[in-house]
């Protein structure tokens, strides 16, 4: 290689397209692009992206700390499908949480994060000119892990229902159309993907929505990927409702787990997916030839933290009864405060976020600086980072591009913050509030 080669601005360039067409149309990252925004700004607070801004809990913390002190062989290579004794608690915990006995070796994949299982999923069953259905919105990796795997996305909207003038809109009012939701399924189906409670929205799927789904996979032979990270974040007395456990589904679903929304522990990057042999042996030959073994100690940690709760399971000391107590009323404080400038909630019956109708600023401020063709969502966001302080995400990145325009008029806050960043966000709300005022 010549000197000029080595220079810093030597790039390399070939004849032949240098990446790989799978590539093609998932280049843009909005988390990017938004986060890059927030770091430009001086004193600015951050709700945009999903992750608490707080401790974990203490066990946890002692668990990961005993798992790095204690036994040396923890820093070594554990077996490639998971830790042993992570697979077996996760076997036994969510075995009686689906009504199912659980093979840790046969129906336990441990992964790099949930995001590690989606991709590991996807890779195994999704074949070029497969179609995978998406609900809308989605959280954002469907739709680029679809393509990736050579797949087809197709999409069906949640809508929201009316509402009462005055009445605040709720996640529950989001349904979907149960005749547009049969048209999407054809002979070419390979894969339904649901996310319950859902990322962005914080839907809360009913059982009988829930059985309209599964009767819709058993009728059209295909398989259903289940994003369940915020499973033990639900409020107002809803019922988190695993599709896996409904009759006829163990056998073609697969649940996707994240011990980083589970313990408040996003960092750690320890997932897993559950579900038959049928499917898992694929799962295990894509995970045996890519990742191949996740963190040994993030294993440990997080299979003594399990052991923990299931021995507190159903009990006011459990994290699972702690945790989404704190959690909505960290929501309720969040309603309130973002009510008090015109912002229009809607509130969830789930998961860390909500989202906030901004159709009245659509209407008084329509010409915010930014690109002809750039939804509205997108321009208010930056506006609001640069002149408010105040980081959310656009609505938009969750739908897919033709259906955008429809729901420009939505932002996402996540409420999973310490209260310190809460009474931050007051702030800069009661600024605005001032601001407002004639």
């Amino acid at each position: 290689m010549s000197r000029d080669m080595r220079s810093p601005g030597w790039q390399l360039t070939m004849a032949k397209q240098l990446q790989a067409r799978r590539l093609d149309r998932i280049d843009y990252n909005p988390w990017v692009e938004f986060a890059k925004l927030a770091s430009e700004e001086a004193d600015v607070v951050n709700l945009g992206q999903g992750f608490p801004d707080f401790s974990p809990p203490e066990f946890a913390v002692e668990a990961f700390q005993h798992a790095v002190s204690g036994d040396f062989m923890l820093n070594q290579y554990t077996k490639a499908f998971g830790y042993p004794p992570l697979t077996k608690i996760l076997a036994s915990f969510f075995g009686k949480l689906l009504g199912q006995e659980i093979d840790p070796l046969k129906n336990v994949l441990v992964t790099v994060g949930a995001y590690g299982a989606l991709f590991t999923a996807f890779q195994a069953l999704v074949d070029e000119g497969d179609e995978v259905i998406i609900i809308e919105p989605f959280f954002d990796c469907y739709e680029p892990m679809t393509l990736m795997a050579g797949g087809r996305p197709v999409f069906v909207s949640l809508k929201p229902s009316p509402t009462q003038k005055g009445e605040p809109d709720s996640s529950s009012n989001w349904q979907l159309d149960p005749t547009e939701l049969a048209s999407k399924f054809t002979s070419r189906t390979k894969a339904f993907i649901l996310n319950t409670p859902n990322n962005p929205l914080g839907k809360v799927f009913s059982r009988e929505e829930l059985e309209l789904v599964a009767s819709l996979c058993q009728q059209h032979d295909v398989v259903c990927i289940t994003d369940e990270v915020y499973q033990w974040l639900v409020f107002d007395g809803f019922q988190h409702i695993s599709i896996a456990s409904l009759p006829g589904m163990w056998e073609r679903t697969l649940t996707v787990g994240s011990a980083g929304k589970t313990f408040s522990v996003t960092g750690w990057k320890v997932g897993w997916v559950l579900g038959p042999d049928s499917l898992m042996k694929h799962l295990r030959t894509v995970h045996q030839n890519s990742i191949y073994t996740c963190a040994t100690q993030g294993q440990a940690a997080v299979a003594q933290s399990f052991e923990r709760e299931q021995l507190h399971f159903g009990q006011p000391s459990s994290y699972f009864v702690q945790f989404p107590q704190y959690i909505q009323r960290c929501r309720d404080h969040m309603i309130q405060s973002l009510q008090s400038v015109g912002l229009r909630p809607v509130i969830p019956q789930g998961s860390y976020f909500l989202i906030t109708d901004i159709s009245d600023f659509k209407n008084k401020m329509p010409d915010l600086p930014g690109a002809a063709d750039e939804p509205y969502d997108r321009r208010f966001v930056k506006w609001m980072i640069k002149n408010k302080g105040l980081v959310a995400i656009p609505m938009s990145i969750f739908f897919s591009v033709p259906h955008q325009k429809f729901f420009d008029h939505y932002i996402r806050f996540c409420f999973a913050k310490d209260e310190s960043t809460l009474r931050a966000m007051d702030q800069k709300l009661q600024k605005w509030k001032a601001e407002l005022t004639p």
